[in-house]
Formats: C-alpha cells, sequence, structure tokens
C-alpha cells in the first residue's frame, strides 16, 4: 500500500514563503512521476509540478520561476519550494505520486491527504 505523508503547510503573508514536503513510502524510482496539485476554494482541482524519476521537472506557467520542486533521494521525500506566495495561492495541496499499470499504457495515481495553503494579509 502506497502513503504519501504531506506536511508544511501554515498561513503566511504575501511575498512570504513555504516548503512542503510529500514522504513516500515506497522508492521514488517505483514512480513514474511525483508532483503536486492544488485546489482553490470554489475552483477546480489543477496541476501544479512534477518531478519524474530521471529527475525532469515541469510547472504550470503560473509557478514557473517562484516554484521548484526537488526530491531528496535518501528518504523518498518531495519538496515544494514556494517562494513570493500571493494571496491567489490561497489553497489546498494534493502530492501525488503516478504508475503505469499495464501495457497499453494506463496511469493510476496515488494521493496524500491534502495540505492547506493560506496566503493572507
Amino acid at each position: 500500500q502506497v502513503q504519501l505523508v504531506e506536511s508544511g503547510g501554515g498561513l503566511v503573508h504575501p511575498g512570504g514563503s513555504l516548503r512542503l514536503s510529500c514522504a513516500a513510502s515506497e522508492s521514488r524510482f517505483s514512480f513514474d512521476a511525483i508532483g503536486w496539485y492544488r485546489q482553490v476554494p470554489g475552483k477546480e482541482r489543477e496541476w501544479v509540478a512534477d518531478i519524474t524519476s530521471d529527475g525532469r521537472t515541469e510547472y504550470t506557467d503560473s509557478v514557473t520561476g517562484r516554484f521548484t520542486i526537488s526530491i531528496d533521494n535518501a528518504n523518498d521525500t518531495v519538496y515544494l519550494q514556494m517562494n513570493t506566495l500571493k494571496p491567489e495561492n490561497t489553497a489546498i495541496c494534493y502530492c501525488y505520486a503516478r504508475r503505469i499499470i499495464n501495457k497499453q499504457g494506463a496511469r493510476w495515481n496515488y494521493w496524500g491527504q491534502g495540505t492547506q495553503v493560506a496566503v493572507s494579509s
């Protein structure tokens, strides 16, 4: 059973920073990618960033240059460093880990429980 344990959320003022953590119960190399989605109140969940098993990173345009995703291979923990936070970044953030599950290329996402990020003055 895959478990993803998230931490690091909280309340910050505009312009502040937070670092989210996602600790996986299995090797990061057993997943095709590990990343983050966020859900803003009243809106649909949207993809934010991910990192692949070979270390390639991708970001949604709205966070490029402010957010950085990285991984600690020693403890299978993925981090999302969030700088210059804005009120519109207030959201519940969910970690996911993706696996290819069959020969047809179907994918399965394992999900963390979510951690709240609040940006307010």
